[in-house]
């Protein structure tokens, strides 16, 4: 597993190869590309004619003193322009559709993977940082792909054929020309491996700013509550500062190059022109052939400027190529096997642990579960209670096969998860979590999420059945109400209902229950509560009691400490060892008596 944060910071050998890689997300459009190049090749060809154009119309037309050669030259210089105007309408459009194109298959190709990645990999993962990738990193590959490229391929053809006409019209001329190539080239190279440098650096220091942002938006309400706005800001805007200023530096070094390429080639092609100047006045070239000279030397220095600049823009799109490749190229840990197990049909919901024993990839040091051994009838309710770190989360997470065991095994229906493929495993499991997920859509949609071929009508039974349809009729469109983000227009028990309506449509084998009541008021709970003793009915239930007077009525009581399991039991029995549920009911239901 490759981890964000580290692969951001990354000091390892820049190249620009990565960005041959682009090749494959090109290749379905090859016959646009082609169309293109066509395009590219007719608007750069049009230009060049210009030259010749020049030097016929001094040397047959002005020196002469032809008045018809002139108007031929019009009607010859109008029908160039009209070619060289549709030629480029062509490439722009081409091109422009090209980058956008290969942009949105780049974003859903890294979405799609980033999204099939392990919950481990987002232990240590930043989501900003992966959405400054996925959207400004794309943008600066659409900008190479849409227009740079393109406009770069077209003044690498005029550099090819500015140079072959200008050795045409005078070879010393352009013997002299070429003798100042490698004062160009090798700034080019030195400032290039700078550029990139610091391109990567400051991509990055962006990537930690929406980092920043997106933390502050999504807790906006704990941050007013603790009035600490203004602390926020002072962070991000530290932040967005040091992306600046990162930003600058880059900035600083590529204009430099720039400029540095464009003083030593305007300064030689003046040298150079200063002796053709010579040549003119002594005869020995014509002043038609001076002029398009002249002309091929601006065309070929204009060239080899804007191609010194793409160089540049060149290194920041490796960065960001780096970046998502990074992203493309990461396995999740957890990945269905070549030839998986298929699930016994129909689904019983049994469960088994034998000796699983399992530490987070963040905490090796720490065991999470150790030697932990369970087996849970189909049908039956267990309850999982003790302490915070005790290790029932991680028991979810194992049976849900976000993770796999590092020793041990976990068994649903009697099949090994290891065998059998994630996505199947999910399907005959349902989740009410504690901290309800609502999506930023309507009712039907965040229902419909449990099963999104689902009907309607199959909806809204389920949103009865989990004592939701009274409140979600009253909402001002009913099911078509949008809910906002995370459920902003909705309480916490109503969320909770949503939830219970979603796992009811899903008509899962098994139920996972993290105590869905803990934080609701005592109205919230009991129509809660009801929701959920109609989704427990005929399924295997494990659930998270976080207040023990929830689970009197489970089948059996699984008390865990440490990662280890310390007894089992119904309530009586557990009472009556004695230990730790003892202590923690005695706790609890003292406190409550207190508070009656």
């Amino acid at each position: 597993m490759t981890d964000v944060g580290q692969v951001a910071r990354g000091t390892g050998r820049r190249n620009l190869r990565v960005l041959s890689r682009l090749f494959a997300f090109l290749r379905p459009y090859r016959w646009r590309i082609a169309a293109a190049l066509v395009a590219l090749t007719v608007a750069a060809s049009t230009v060049l004619v210009f030259g010749s154009g020049l030097r016929w119309l001094i040397d047959s037309g002005f020196v002469a003193g032809d008045v018809t050669l002139l108007d031929q030259a019009l009607v010859g210089m109008l029908a160039v322009v009209v070619v060289l105007a549709a030629a480029t309408a062509s490439r722009a459009y081409l091109v422009t559709w090209l980058g956008e194109r290969v942009a949105a298959d780049l974003r859903c190709a890294v979405f799609d993977n980033v999204v099939r990645l392990s919950p481990g990999f987002f232990e240590n993962a930043r989501t900003g940082e992966i959405l400054s990738r996925i959207s400004t990193d794309t943008t600066l590959l659409q900008t190479i792909v849409g227009s740079s490229a393109s406009m770069a391929l077209r003044n690498v053809l005029m550099f090819i054929g500015g140079t072959a006409m200008m050795a045409i019209t005078s070879p010393k001329l352009t013997g002299l020309v070429f003798l100042v190539v490698p004062i160009v080239v090798v700034p080019i190279i030195a400032f290039g491996r700078r550029v990139r440098a610091l391109s990567r650096d400051s991509q990055d220091r962006l990537g930690d700013a929406g980092a920043d942002i997106d933390e502050a938006l999504h807790a906006i309400r704990t941050v007013q509550a603790f009035n600490r706005e203004a602390s926020e800001s002072a962070r991000i805007g530290a932040r967005v500062e040091t992306a600046f200023h990162s930003a600058t530096r880059r900035i600083r070094t590529r204009s430099g190059l720039i400029g540095l390429v464009l003083l030593l080639v305007f300064g030689a092609v003046g040298v150079i022109l200063w002796i053709g100047g010579h040549d003119a006045i002594a005869g020995r070239i014509s002043a038609g052939q001076l002029s398009a000279f002249v002309f091929y030397a601006v065309v070929v220095a204009a060239s080899v400027g804007a191609i010194s600049e793409f160089a540049a823009d060149l290194q920041r799109a490796a960065g960001a190529a780096e970046r998502l490749f990074e992203l493309l190229d990461t396995k999740p840990l957890i990945a269905a096997p070549i030839h998986p197990l298929a699930l016994p049909e129909p689904p019983r919901g049994e469960i088994a642990l034998e000796g699983v024993s399992f530490a987070f990839p963040s905490r090796r040091d720490r065991p999470a579960l150790s030697g932990v051994s369970l087996d849970i009838r189909a049908g039956e309710t267990v309850a999982l209670v003790g302490p915070s770190g005790a290790g029932k989360t991680t028991l979810f997470n194992l049976l849900l096969r976000f993770y796999d065991p590092d020793a041990g095994t976990v068994r649903l229906d009697g099949v090994d998860l290891r065998l059998a493929a994630p996505a199947e495993i999910r399907s005959r499991i349902g989740l009410v979590a504690q901290d309800t997920v609502i999506f930023a859509a309507d009712v039907l949609e965040n229902i419909r999420y449990g099963r999104p071929g689902a009907s309607e009508e199959d909806v809204r039974r389920a949103a009865e059945a989990a004592a939701a349809a009274e409140f979600i009729e009253r909402l001002p469109e009913g099911y078509r109400t949008h809910l906002g983000e995370r459920g902003v227009r909705l309480s916490g028990g109503q969320r909770q209902r949503i939830a219970i309506a979603r796992a009811l449509l899903r008509d899962p084998a098994v139920l996972l229950l993290d105590e869905a009541t803990s934080a609701l008021d005592a109205e919230s709970e009991r129509l809660v509560q009801q929701a959920l003793d109609r989704l427990l009915d005929g399924r295997t239930v494990v659930v998270i009691a976080h207040r023990l007077a929830t689970v009197l009525k489970a089948d059996r009581i699984v008390v865990l400490d440490q990662g280890r399991i310390v007894a089992q039991g119904t309530h009586d029995v557990l009472i009556r060892q004695g230990g730790l549920y003892a202590r923690l009911a005695a706790l609890q239901f003292a406190a409550a008596e207190g508070a009656a």
